[in-house]
């Protein structure tokens, strides 16, 4: 058992590793977190450093993991989205147990309820598992939208499945996540985060179907905007991220790789922590991030 937290409570989507993990441990301090993510098992590495983070301890976590997406003009390719596809699935037995402040518990798929955080494995494009997963949701402060798929090339190779595929994991999954908690977003006047790309503001060559997501999301989140003037809705887009994807990405493009060109996925989760305690008179609705290269380390 858990007991009821008094602090906001954040739902981040992609938490498992890369910027949804650098956005949960920015948040960590300050958040009861819900991490969402593909299995149990993808979370298994976060939750052990939340845990030593929680109960006090010194953790030394090695690499920074990739993201499930990297959110950029320079994300996955094509070769990589089998291996990049949606965050969720999962066994979700312990969730009904829950009550609205996590309280509650159950055994959460093996996961167990641990100080400071919940896991919250569930496949986001099961929109029947969604509602089962968010009904015990009474009351969410901060919904964070990481989770995504880049599947890139041109027009003249897209096929219709690229395209559905695109637009439902990200942008149809996303809006009925949303709409699925409005009444726990609602309850706590809340702010939905939506991790949006570079690609979302300008369209390049090769990337059409991604950016034609990312344009749909930035729509979406300028609609709910309009339409929840209680809740704020802050629409990122950061350019290229220094992660093992843009490794692979720069190695395709035939150029040697310098992280110091890139950002790096704590200074986005440091934008996001930002945007999430901007004081309430003020509404951060569009955030956009470039790159400033840096010296060689």
């Amino acid at each position: 058992m858990v007991a009821e937290t008094t602090r906001p409570t954040a739902l981040i989507t992609g938490a498992s590793r890369g910027l949804g993990a650098a956005i949960a441990r920015e948040l960590a301090a300050t958040h009861h977190l819900l991490l969402g993510a593909r299995t149990p098992e993808a979370l298994a590495g976060i939750t052990a450093e939340l845990s030593g983070i929680t109960a006090g301890r010194s953790v030394n976590g090695g690499d920074l993991l990739e993201s499930d997406v990297d959110h950029s003009e320079g994300g996955v390719g094509r070769s990589g989205s089998a291996t990049n596809r949606f965050v969720g699935s999962g066994d979700r037995s312990g969730l009904g147990a829950e009550r609205s402040r996590f309280e509650g518990g159950g055994d959460l798929s093996g996961c167990g309820e641990l100080p400071g955080f919940t896991p919250w494995p569930v496949e986001l494009t099961d929109y029947e598992a969604v509602a089962a997963a968010c009904a015990p949701i009474e009351r969410l402060d901060v919904l964070v939208h990481n989770a995504g798929v880049a599947d890139l090339g041109t027009i003249a190779e897209s096929s219709v499945a690229q395209w559905r595929n695109t637009l439902e994991a990200n942008v149809i999954a996303v809006s009925e996540l949303t709409r699925l908690l409005l009444p726990a977003l609602r309850a706590a006047k809340g702010h939905v985060v939506l991790i949006n790309s570079g690609a979302g503001l300008r369209a390049n060559p090769g990337w059409g179907v991604y950016a034609a997501s990312k344009f749909a999301l930035r729509a979406f989140g300028d609609a709910l905007r309009l339409e929840e003037p209680e809740l704020r809705v802050t629409s990122i887009h950061p350019g290229r991220i220094d992660t093992d994807m843009q490794r692979a990405i720069v190695a395709g493009e035939g150029h040697d790789y310098h992280p110091e060109q890139f950002l790096t996925a704590p200074t986005v989760a440091r934008t996001v922590r930002t945007a999430i305690e901007t004081p309430r008179d003020a509404h951060p609705t569009e955030i956009v991030l470039r790159p400033i290269a840096r010296d060689a380390v």
